[in-house]
């Protein structure tokens, strides 16, 4: 085991310490630092530390500051690092056991040598139990991974979120339960017809030359480019004529995709698209962007038959979904009125709105 360490100004004496004992027991690590009194910031250091860690370099750590404290929530915001801030050799033990803890931290100014020693060798020389500790962790594992994986899709330019107030008043109607299908089919066709204009925002204009009753001038319209609706069957048709109320020129094709119940993948059962598919910007439509396999599909489906320019547009997603079509296609364009908070066993969106195909057709 390689054991990386750091610290800042307040940890420096400690640590040197702790590095004398390291060697007396024959120790390998690596000193990220700090190498002086010099007044210097620990967030540097636990980032380096931390990163040893989550790249294999290093296989634990210990990060020392005035405190402990402000060193080991550092440390905890990289992925991966699990950052205990002990105060003697039982939790530093503990830690290990229970937690599998990766990174210990220590109060320079409040933990003296001899206990930060023993804390050292505690948190060396034990392993982790696992057993009920291992579900236990592996619950933190799942908190740090679904909040990672929204804060990477917020800050992805190819996923848009639309959130205007008469969206999101539109989609509030939507998921309401007692909402009927008449109330369901008409919201949903002007939340579509909302979120085109920012689907669109891209689209090239060109000048023209026009005469207004008062003069002749130079305006702007769109340049031609042909306009292909894509609905995934059968709740994409839900959204089709909203969309067609501002771009009546774009052509519909249809891609028939049911989900296996047993397997939750999707299956093929019907294509048809405008011929000249591959000289059009290409909208698909779906409700709902669960586990993303259908619209992966369709995405793929797509640029089989020769489409280049594709965007997706959806009410809305979970993060699995969003997660598995930038997986398979970074290219495509993603849109949606809202991210919810997961899928459920059953691959539902929650909190979601039910069954979107049903809840248009009135079926069960």
């Amino acid at each position: 085991m390689k054991l990386a360490i750091g610290c800042d100004h307040g940890g420096y004496e400690l640590k040197q310490a702790i590095l004398r004992h390291l060697s007396g027991r024959g120790i390998e690590y690596k000193d990220f630092g700090c190498f002086s009194l010099d007044s210097c910031d620990y967030p540097d250091f636990a980032l380096a530390v931390a990163q040893s860690i989550v790249s294999g370099e290093c296989q634990r750590g210990i990060l020392i500051c005035s405190t402990g404290i402000g060193i080991s929530i550092a440390a905890n915001k990289v992925p991966g690092i699990k950052a205990a801030h002990c105060t003697d050799a039982y939790s530093a033990k503990m830690t290990r056991k229970h937690n599998n803890a990766n990174v210990l931290a220590i109060g320079g100014k409040i933990t003296g040598e001899a206990i930060a020693i023993e804390m050292v060798d505690a948190f060396i020389d034990t392993e982790f139990e696992g057993g009920r500790h291992a579900r236990r962790v592996g619950k933190i594992d799942d908190i740090e991974k679904k909040y990672l994986l929204r804060r990477n899709i917020e800050v992805d330019e190819k996923v848009t979120v639309i959130s205007h107030p008469l969206i999101q008043h539109k989609l509030a109607i939507i998921r309401d339960k007692n909402t009927g299908s008449k109330d369901f089919r008409e919201l949903l066709s002007e939340v579509a017809m909302l979120m085109c204009y920012e689907v669109t925002r891209n689209f090239q204009l060109e000048d023209v030359e026009i005469e207004t009753p008062i003069c002749k001038m130079t305006a702007k319209m769109l340049t031609g480019k042909k306009v292909a609706i894509v609905p995934i069957l059968r709740a994409g048709l839900g959204m089709v004529d909203g969309m067609l109320k501002l771009i009546p020129a774009a052509k519909v094709g249809h891609i028939g995709l049911y989900r296996d119940p047993e397997t939750l993948k999707p299956v093929e059962y019907y294509c048809k698209l405008p011929l000249d598919i591959e000289e059009r910007e290409v909208i698909i439509t779906d409700p709902m962007l669960a586990t993303g396999g259908s619209a992966v599909d369709a995405i793929t489906l797509l640029k089989e038959k020769g489409a280049k320019n594709i965007k997706l547009m959806c009410l809305i997603s979970a993060p699995e979904g969003i997660k598995a079509v930038r997986e398979m296609h970074p290219d495509v364009e993603i849109f949606v009125a809202h991210i919810d908070e997961k899928l459920n066993d059953h691959g539902y969106i929650v909190p979601g709105l039910g069954d979107a195909g049903d809840r248009i057709f009135g079926t069960k």
